[in-house]
């Protein structure tokens, strides 16, 4: 399963398509009274059928803003007026457009919305079953049940785990865009997720993140400054130009270079 924008090139599109089962267009979001935010998958969706790949719903808590609202998560889940529109909406929209299946990815939950969360992807797996269409729950990548922080509080994965058809493991992004210069998935890191995620689920369930990209970052890394997102070829492109020995972090099993610009 792959991840795209709408504005993703066409031609990487195409390349990638006959080696995924999924396409997931990213993202559906919703407003505070239940109403899908639309995306404009229209020419994803095209492509994927053209391709054979079965294209999943994906839906998100994200903001424009770019941020993840734990309130809005707290409204959809509390409200049982907002959260059958929404479940109608959703419902509606993957009957219309032919998608196989529904990813939801609701994050920084507050603890105490843990238990209906679960119960919310509950409802979307007893809706779309009959269809023979999956529920995946995405979970953030927690390494034990009491993990402390408003990231991890809000995913149960026991609960989780039996609520959805499938779990989708977020094991990447400890380096990422605001924070020090560091693989963006050390593989120690991603083990003790595993580990923890094997306790809790059916391995048949769990499905694991990979990340297809990397990170630039300006050195001295000082706190609050922005990497830049660089996919793996830009990355390889990029030490070519600056004559940069590409490293390998042996403990990340990570590859990694310095240049000056």
């Amino acid at each position: 399963n792959g991840y795209a924008y709408p504005f993703i090139p066409s031609s990487l599109l195409s390349s990638v398509l006959p080696y995924l089962t999924y396409l997931t267009p990213f993202t559906y979001g919703f407003t505070p009274q239940g109403a899908l935010v639309e995306l404009d998958d229209g020419a994803l969706l095209a492509a994927a059928a053209e391709a054979g790949t079965a294209p999943l719903m994906h839906l998100s808590t994200l903001t424009e803003s770019g941020g993840f609202s734990n309130e809005l998560a707290h409204t959809v889940l509390t409200d049982g007026a907002v959260q059958n529109r929404l479940a109608a909406s959703l419902l509606e929209t993957i009957q219309q457009k032919g998608y196989r299946g529904l990813d939801v990815d609701f994050e920084f939950i507050y603890p105490e919305d843990a238990a209906a969360y679960a119960a919310f992807i509950a409802r979307m797996r007893e809706s779309l079953s009959p269809l023979g269409l999956p529920v995946f729950a995405a979970l953030v990548p927690k390494t034990s049940a009491d993990q402390h922080g408003d990231l991890y509080e809000g995913h149960d994965y026991r609960l989780l785990g039996a609520a959805a058809d499938f779990v989708f493991l977020m094991t990447y992004e400890w380096g990422y865009t605001y924070g020090p210069p560091m693989a963006v998935a050390p593989l120690r890191n991603v083990e003790l997720v595993v580990d923890y995620a094997l306790s809790e689920i059916p391995a048949e369930k769990i499905w694991m993140g990979i990340p297809n990209y990397g990170y630039d970052w300006t050195l001295p890394f000082r706190q609050g400054s922005r990497a830049r997102s660089i996919s793996n070829q830009e990355a390889v492109t990029l030490a070519v130009q600056n004559r940069a020995a590409i490293r390998f972090d042996q403990a990340a099993q990570s590859p990694w270079f310095r240049y000056v610009d």
